[in-house]
């Protein structure tokens, strides 16, 4: 409950909302025990006859069951003095002398003094309309505002989650999979906003209605009254069983949708995949499995969450039934009385047998707080140093000294120490699992070392604000990111370029010519990750966003893999014009993009091995001089003819 709390006052401008919401309640419970007292002046046109003209018991006038000839004309002429006239003020002021007024007669008696509703159908009507009015408006805003808290504080928690998940380091990623953080950004926000309303409904309309109603009918018959009491075991007991079963089952639901999330995005990124080898019984069995778990939980859930109403409902039922029969025979009360007094029950009762609902609603917002606040309260490992200066370009170094990373209990760099000079074009080659693209995300924080330092220009990475590190690196992925926009914005990448700098960035990356042959070349739309372009043009892009950043430290990651030959061949000649102007780190399983490196860093289990120009590793490192024969040996003859020419 205190993070349904939390959730709502996250913004302070959420408080002003919360107020009118109060407000509306209080308003629609006030309209509909005026409806109430509405229908009893409605019925209340006069005294009973048969309480009028019944017999007086100790002084007490009680509802008699039959009348004579005899009594009535005795009475009438005790009521009204000798006349032949009776008036209702004069048989309401007789009733009220030894029967007393109730709060029906009272509210009746002064409307008809005051307005005159009985004796002016006119008046009644416009009384009425009133009432309608005022519980029309009332419940408008009571809905509004309700809307708009949820809209809002599910908005924010959106927000607020997205923010945070921007700030969290990337071992975060590797515990939670891509399904379970989208569903609970999409689900359990939603979620959270509906319990809050739920909240609101049981634990501040609920209350006055049951205080402000039980009062009203006190004062009605307080020895009827008492029947209420009777009732709310019978109810109590219900709500408490079906809320235990409801939270239990919740949170099984929303871990289920988790993994049903995540078996469906995963057979969407690799559709390709099933339907090369033809697994789509297999995938369709996958998701069947998890699509039938999550039905049999909502089945489960909807079993008790739909059982509550009807459970309350026939107790409440039972309860009016008692009343009706204990006020007329017992109490002897009138039926304008017994109508109010039955409709107020009607406003008692509503929200008691809706609590069940809203409790299940908040049991399922409170799993789903929990769940969204287990990851807003995961606090970043990788925080900026409180005397951390911006980064101003690199002037002399990158120097990785004794450095060891491990992730969880795999140590995959150990005393790893190498270091790269500015201008310089390094390459980092190795057998797979070598650890090559983990020392390209350790150069811009991406995670920290346990062990050892990351210098730049001789100072540790920690006294640059990771802000600056990142924006004097520009990095290019094996795999492109790319996202659904224009053309254009997918190089400039949410910076203002021109339009010039973008092109120019991108005839280097040699993507210009195909752009210019898109239906409207830069502002061509991008499908979802960039699915009208082949993986090369989706490289050469990711390679154009790179440059045109025009960071003093190029860092690409097998960047050409997916480019033919002819394609690398000319990236080549970018990375030879850069040579001295960017500090480049290459990691390249293909030998050909990195032959003319100024160094060459060859690891192996996370250690180097060697260090020098192609032709010392060749001579000195054997493990490189197999891979690199084994490389050329798989090359096609075009590229070997491209390269011999180059």
């Amino acid at each position: 409950m205190k993070l349904l709390l939390k959730a709502a006052l996250y913004n302070r401008r959420h408080l002003i909302l919360l107020i009118f919401t109060f407000f509306g309640m209080i308003f629609v419970t006030i309209a509909s025990q005026m409806e109430m007292f509405a229908l009893g002046v409605m019925a209340k046109a006069g005294p009973d006859a048969f309480v009028l003209f019944a017999n007086r018991d100790e002084g007490t006038l009680r509802a008699a069951h039959t009348l004579s000839l005899e009594e009535v004309e005795t009475k009438f002429k005790d009521i009204s003095k000798g006349k032949n006239v009776i008036t209702l003020d004069e048989a309401n002021k007789y009733v009220s002398e030894y029967q007393g007024h109730n709060l029906v007669q009272k509210i009746s008696i002064f409307l008809d003094k005051t307005f005159h509703i009985h004796s002016n159908l006119l008046y009644l009507a416009c009384f009425l309309i009133i009432v309608a009015v005022f519980k029309a408006i009332s419940l408008f805003c009571y809905r509004y505002f309700t809307r708009l808290v949820s809209i809002r504080v599910s908005r924010d928690l959106r927000q607020q989650y997205f923010e945070h998940i921007q700030t969290l380091p990337m071992s975060f990623y590797h515990e939670y999979n891509i399904g379970s953080l989208s569903a609970r950004v999409t689900g359990d926000a939603g979620t959270v906003a509906l319990a809050i309303n739920s909240m609101l409904i049981n634990y501040i309309q609920t209350p006055f209605a049951l205080l402000s109603t039980l009062t009203a009918c006190f004062y009605i018959s307080w020895r009827l009254s008492l029947v209420i009491f009777l009732g709310f075991p019978m109810i109590v007991l219900p709500i408490i069983y079906i809320a235990r079963k409801i939270k239990k089952i919740t949170k099984q639901m929303q871990r289920n949708q988790e993994g049903f999330a995540s078996t469906l995005i995963d057979f969407l990124a690799g559709v390709q995949t099933v339907k090369m080898f033809a697994m789509e019984d297999f995938s369709m069995k996958k998701y069947r499995e998890q699509n039938d778990k999550l039905a049999h939980l909502e089945e489960r859930s909807s079993r008790y969450g739909l059982s509550s109403r009807p459970i309350l409902h026939t107790v409440a039922s039972l309860f009016f039934a008692v009343v009706i029969i204990y006020g007329l025979y017992v109490v002897n009360m009138g039926i304008a009385e017994l109508l109010v007094f039955c409709g107020l029950l009607y406003v008692f009762y509503e929200p008691i047998k809706k609590f069940a609902e809203e409790n299940n609603q908040i049991l399922r917002g409170v799993a789903g707080a929990e769940r969204m606040y287990e990851v807003l309260n995961q606090v970043s490992s990788i925080l900026d140093d409180p005397n951390a200066m911006p980064m101003e370009g690199l002037k002399d170094s990158i120097e990785f000294d004794n450095i060891s990373f491990r992730y969880n209990n795999d140590w995959v760099l150990k005393n790893l120490s190498f270091k790269v000079k500015k201008g310089e074009m390094v390459a980092i080659v190795g057998p797979t699992g070598g650890g090559k693209s983990t020392i390209v995300q350790l150069i811009p924080r991406l995670y920290d070392v346990q062990e050892g330092e990351i210098r730049i220009d001789g100072k540790p990475l920690k006294a640059y604000t990771q802000r600056s590190l990142k924006e004097n690196i520009a990095f290019v992925a094996q795999e492109p990111f790319l996202f659904l926009d224009t053309v254009r914005e997918n190089i400039s990448f949410g910076r203002q370029f021109d339009q010039s700098k973008v092109e120019k960035a991108a005839k280097l990356a040699q993507a210009h010519e195909f752009i210019e042959k898109l239906p409207r070349k830069y502002e061509t739309m991008l499908l979802d990750a960039g699915k009208n372009l082949s993986g090369g043009q989706q490289q050469r892009l990711a390679i154009a966003r790179a440059l045109v950043k025009e960071a003093p430290i190029l860092i690409l990651d097998e960047a050409t893999s997916a480019l033919d030959a002819v394609s690398e061949g000319k990236i080549k000649e970018v990375m030879e014009a850069l040579r001295g102007k960017m500090t480049q780190i290459i990691i390249a399983h293909r030998f050909t993009t990195i032959e003319n490196a100024d160094r060459i860093i060859y690891l192996e289990r996370g250690q180097v091995v060697a260090d020098g120009t192609k032709e010392e590793l060749f001579a000195s490192c054997p493990g490189f001089r197999i891979m690199w024969e084994m490389m050329s040996s798989l090359e096609t003859p075009v590229t070997r003819v491209y390269t011999q020419t180059t």
